[in-house]
């Protein structure tokens, strides 16, 4: 529809396409709730009232109508699904729009994955729009199959759906003033520039900020996130699969500073998506737990990310703004019943009511490419103490311990009775035979192995396991799937589920890989011992060297705090 034919519209010139009427109306721009009524034509709209005639009214019950839902900060491929089959979930949640950093797929394929997901998500129902990758790879202590510069992420400037600089991981490589950091920085000035600072405080923050980075959604801490709203941040409030910093933050939203607050969801796996939803279950926590008045936890949720992102055809009900809306019964417990993207139902109570489209997009070649001649998991003993990553359930940050390692013929293996496993990051782009090792406290196997090539965010093989003979069933199984997640017993393969999209992604329906997910848990937990939510998951995070405390990649153990390498034996 053509700007005068909208301005004509509004006047009341013509027939509206919807009429929307008997609603209580959520508007997010001045905190009101009151009766309505929404006049629709073309994606867009034009007016309130009853003098708006329409070739179809619909009398809502006198349920609530808010701004379709928008998702400050999230990874496509942590669904393990394809853009098209990831909407399906995200949908029927009142989510209409997502941000995401393709940072996954682009250290694998580089700018082909973050083309392939602009593509896969052209004429898609959901607006996912992309923010350029800024971290491939993620430092100089891993290797990824792709090495992203300034000039590369350069091409992406002009692109509609491309709204800046994704978060910044290399933290340390701004405050020193890294030039290589500092140019794509400087690349998309005067766009919306995101952070990723876990933990970072005083005169270092500072330095970060200054680059002109302006949002962080790594905070676990009131205390963290204060510091970081009271320097002009961006606060965006996660709740991911394995990273549920929602409840924590709660505290730190008040009246004054919910404006400058976002929800996102980061990472997020189908069982999460499909039963607890995504940016809604965050509003209803938000109002039922935290006390967060209703529009307020809405408008955390709609008006701030589209504010903050420049998104001004959206994120509140207003004459010209996309009629992106959900509808809903219970103000204290949203559940859309109804979602409109565009003027358009899509989704009514859980299930869609439009057909998802194949993607016109080329398939990506094979990414999974290992040395296996380079392949032992053994570790000679080099000393009695030996540096142990400590997972934290719900977290990303790890301890750095160290630990009394058992030594065997002369080699550190598990000690499954203590929860001390063996890791291993495998390289798997360039086939380079590159390998770390070391050992783990934290996921209760008690037997056999788990593997993937999800591992944030090189995305090499990681294998955890309790003996090597496991670790070399679970790591070639996955080779041999094109790249996937497995959990195996010994020489036996207990489940499996394929990941051929780079090896992050599966190219079935949410439903299958979601139950194929559920059965590679139960197992990991039933047969294995594993009593974390999601195993896989917290794995996928131990290899991702810009979270601290002590990580693994394929270069070997990384010290996050100092910022290096460091040797397994102390």
């Amino acid at each position: 529809m053509k700007l005068s034919e909208r301005i004509a519209a509004a006047r009341g010139d013509g027939t509206a396409d919807l009429l929307l009427t008997n609603l209580q109306l959520v508007n997010v721009f001045t905190g009101e709730i009151y009766p309505a009524k929404i006049a629709i034509k073309g994606t867009r709209i034009i007016g309130f009232g009853n003098n708006y005639p329409a070739a179809t009214t619909l009398d809502l019950g006198g349920r609530y109508v808010a701004p379709g839902l928008i998702d400050a900060h999230m990874h496509v491929e942590s669904s393990l699904c394809t853009p098209r089959e990831f909407s399906r979930a995200a949908l029927v949640h009142g989510v209409t729009s997502v941000i995401t950093d393709p940072h996954e797929i682009a250290n694998v394929h580089g700018l082909d994955g973050i083309h392939y997901m602009l593509e896969s998500a052209k004429d898609g129902v959901l607006s996912m729009y992309v923010m350029a990758s800024s971290c491939v790879p993620a430092t100089d202590m891993e290797t990824s199959g792709a090495n992203l510069a300034a000039s590369d992420l350069q091409t992406l400037i002009g692109n509609p759906w491309v709204l800046g600089l994704a978060e910044m991981m290399n933290f340390p490589g701004v405050v020193s003033g890294d030039p290589g950091v500092l140019a794509k920085i400087e690349a998309f000035a005067g766009t919306a520039l995101d952070g990723h600072c876990p933990a970072l405080k005083g005169k270092e923050l500072n330095a970060y900020i200054a680059a002109g980075i302006q949002s962080d959604h790594e905070c676990t801490t009131v205390e963290e996130a204060r510091e970081k709203l009271r320097k002009g941040m961006w606060l965006f409030i996660r709740e991911a699969t394995n990273a549920r910093n929602l409840r924590p933050l709660l505290p730190v939203i008040t009246e004054a500073n919910s404006r400058r607050i976002c929800w996102c969801t980061d990472d997020r796996q189908p069982a999460d998506l499909l039963d607890d939803g995504s940016i809604d279950y965050m509003i209803r926590v938000a109002i039922d737990e935290g006390g967060i008045d209703p529009v307020t936890a809405i408008r955390m949720g709609t008006l701030n990310p589209a504010q903050y992102f420049g998104l001004h055809d959206r994120g509140g009900i207003a004459p010209g703004r996309r009629a992106d809306l959900i509808v809903f019964s219970d103000l204290h417990a949203p559940r859309a019943e109804q979602v409109y993207r565009g003027g358009r139902l899509v989704a009514e109570h859980g299930e869609l009511r439009v057909d998802l489209q194949p993607p016109r997009v080329e398939p990506l070649p094979r990414s999974v490419h290992i040395n296996w001649d380079g392949v032992d998991f053994a570790i000679p003993a080099n000393g009695r103490r030996i540096r142990v990553i400590g997972s934290v359930p719900d977290q990303l940050v790890t301890e750095h311990r160290t630990e009394d390692a058992v030594i065997v013929d002369g080699h550190a293996v598990a000690d499954p009775a203590r929860d001390i496993l063996k890791m291993a990051v495998i390289e798997r782009h360039h086939a380079s035979g590159s390998m770390g090792k070391g050992f783990i406290h934290g996921f209760g196997l008690k037997h056999g192995a788990i593997a993937g090539t999800v591992a944030h965010d090189h995305h090499n093989l990681v294998v955890i396991g309790v003996d090597d003979a496991s670790m070399m069933t679970a790591a070639r199984t996955v080779e041999q799937m094109g790249g996937g997640l497995a959990a195996v017993n010994g020489s036996e393969v207990l489940a499996r589920l394929p990941l051929p999209v780079a090896g992050l992604m599966s190219d079935q329906p949410i439903q299958a890989v979601r139950a194929a997910l559920d059965h590679l848990l139960n197992v990991a937990g039933r047969e294995l011992g594993s009593g974390l939510h999601d195993p896989f998951m917290a794995m996928s995070f131990m290899a991702l060297e810009v979270i601290p405390s002590l990580k693994l990649t394929d270069q070997g153990l990384v010290d996050v705090d100092a910022f290096k390498k460091v040797n397994l034996f102390v």
